[in-house]
């Protein structure tokens, strides 16, 4: 008896909330479908035919003796390539 209640658990209990969703699946697939509007706007689209104007588009940094200068470039990192370093005393 000490492995009913987990059983009882797995094969009862748990078994509920699936039966609820086959459920609501059966309900919504014999559900009517809903009778078509009739629609007297000739079928046409929801959109404005005239489009809204863009904004202007934003002007480029000032570069020059107006500005300030372009910022340096970073520093290069060069790879050590060559000789291995061996320490002191060990040749």
């Amino acid at each position: 008896m000490e492995g009913f209640w987990a059983i009882f658990w797995i094969a009862v209990v748990l078994k509920i909330p699936v039966a609820m969703l086959l459920y609501i699946v059966w309900w919504a697939i014999k559900d009517p479908p809903l009778a078509a509007v009739d629609g007297s706007d000739g079928g046409g689209s929801d959109r404005d035919p005239r489009p809204h104007p863009r904004g202007p588009v934003p002007k480029p940094p000032r570069r020059g003796p107006h500005a300030a200068p372009r910022p340096s470039s970073p520093a290069r990192v060069r790879t050590a390539r060559g000789r291995r370093r061996v320490p002191a005393g060990h040749v």
